[in-house]
This record gives C-alpha cells, sequence and structure tokens, in this order.
C-alpha cells in the first residue's frame, strides 16, 4: 500500500536538502533570527534522526513547549559537522530511515513522546517533520530570493501532525478563562478541524464539541504560513484568503493569539 506521507517526505527532504546546500551558508534568515542558513540546515538535518529514536521508544524532547528554542540551540551548537553537503545528505539519508522504521510497524498505530512531554502518534509525526522541510525551505527561499513551491497537498499532512501537538502550544495566560469552539477548514480540500477550548484548556476534534463558535476558512498554503507565523494575517484577511463566520466571527481574529509562536 502506498504511503503519500512518505513520499511527501522524500520529495521535500530532497528539495530542502537541494536548496539549503546550494545557498550561501553564513546568510542570515530572517524568519529565525540569529541563525545562518548553516543553521537552519543544521537544525533540519537533526530532525529526522531525532523523529526516529522517538519513534523507536528513545530519543530528547524539551519537556515544555517553551523549551524549544533553547533545545534547538543547543542542537545547532552541538552539530557534528557544519559541512553543508553532508548535512544535506544527513537529511535525506534519515529520513529515508524513519520511513523504513515507520513502515516497519505494518499499519499498527504507535506512540511517541514529543516536545511539551506529548504522548502523539508516532506515523502522524512525521507530518510535522515535512512542516520543517517545507517553512524553513521557504524561510532558506526568501533569504536567497529564490522560488519555492508550497505544494497545497501537503498542507493537510502538515495539520494532522500540528494538530497532535498543538495543545501543548497553548498560551496559558492568552487562553485563560476562554471558552469557544473553532472550526477550521482548509479550503478546497475539504478538511476541517475543530478546535474546543474550555476555560482555557484545548481539546482537537472532541466527539461532542457543542456548539461552534466561529467557523474559519484559509486558503490551504495560506493557513501553513499563518500557523507557522511566516505571514501577517491582516493581508489574507483583506484579500479573501481567509474568511470567518458564524455566532460569534470576532472571536476569529483572537485564535492564533491563544497560542504560543511557533
Amino acid at each position: 500500500m502506498s504511503d503519500h506521507v512518505a513520499e511527501a517526505l522524500r520529495v521535500m527532504a530532497f528539495r530542502f536538502a537541494e536548496l539549503a546546500s546550494t545557498a550561501p551558508p553564513d546568510a542570515p534568515v530572517s524568519a529565525t533570527p540569529g541563525w545562518s542558513v548553516t543553521d537552519v540546515l543544521g537544525h533540519v538535518a537533526s530532525e529526522p534522526a531525532r523523529y526516529r529514536e522517538l519513534a523507536l521508544g528513545g530519543g530528547q524532547w524539551p519537556a515544555r513547549a517553551a523549551d524549544l528554542p533553547a533545545f534547538n540551540a543547543a542542537q545547532i551548537r552541538d552539530l557534528a559537522t557544519r559541512d553543508p553537503e553532508k548535512l544535506a545528505a544527513q537529511v535525506i539519508a534519515d529520513t529515508d530511515s524513519l520511513n523504513e522504521v515507520i513502515a516497519g510497524f505494518g499499519g499498527e498505530p504507535r506512540m511517541m513522546m514529543f516536545d511539551g512531554d506529548q504522548r502523539i502518534r508516532a506515523d502522524r509525526a512525521r507530518g510535522t517533520l515535512l512542516g520543517e522541510f517545507v517553512v524553513h525551505g521557504y524561510d532558506i527561499a526568501r533569504t536567497v530570493g529564490k522560488p519555492w513551491f508550497i505544494d497545497p497537498g501537503h498542507v493537510p499532512i502538515i495539520m494532522d501532525g500540528l494538530t497532535q501537538v498543538i495543545p501543548g502550544w497553548v498560551n496559558a495566560s492568552a487562553a485563560s478563562g476562554h471558552t469557544a469552539t473553532y472550526e477550521y477548514r482548509l479550503r478546497g480540500l475539504g478538511h476541517r478541524y475543530l478546535f474546543c477550548f474550555r476555560d482555557g484548556r484545548l481539546t482537537v476534534d472532541p466527539a461532542d464539541p457543542g456548539p461552534i463558535d466561529t467557523r474559519i476558512s484559509v486558503e490551504p498554503v495560506t493557513a501553513l504560513l499563518l500557523n507557522y507565523g511566516r505571514i501577517s494575517p491582516w493581508w489574507p484577511a483583506l484579500t479573501g484568503r481567509v474568511v470567518a463566520w458564524g455566532r460569534k466571527p470576532w472571536l476569529a481574529p483572537g485564535f492564533s493569539r491563544r497560542f504560543l509562536p511557533a
């Protein structure tokens, strides 16, 4: 049986590795302040092997989502190599190895620990890795002035990973006391997600969400870039790439502020 997630990862591992290994290594990447192209490449190159070890029951992860920046900084500081060609080869080889591990589970859902001390499905976790390839590739492409096509079909795969971990990214102060249910649609793809806040605690796709307060329809690539904080929400709203309606549409602009920055 074809594994479309494995194929998407494989394609984007090659695309990211090719772009990052040929970009000026010391160029600063504005989307990740303080990081150069090599830093971004080193970070991404470290992730497939980390996911593989986590899927096998080992590995390392930050105990809180807020600890992730320090975790990533240590990861870059401890890189075994900063040679772009070697790092690019590592991205591809370790992605293939991760896919082999997942395939070896034979379709049986396996759980693994992840950032923020969360237990998530290992096969679906590959969605967040795909997001690393796609979004950091976008960052580097903007740095060097090259085009970077984002396949809208990859967005549901990434969302399938993100929706597992997003409860750990709730901003406790911004969500405190908040009770509302949001329906989030990827326009044109038939995918929808329910985000249910109850007194500041988030459940994704609950069996009984109750009345939906706000419905949000987003063009898929725009949704991805908004979720990762790569674009401002105002232009998509003004151009119709994001549309909100429902019982309480005024809640829509504050939805993203309920979460910690990616």
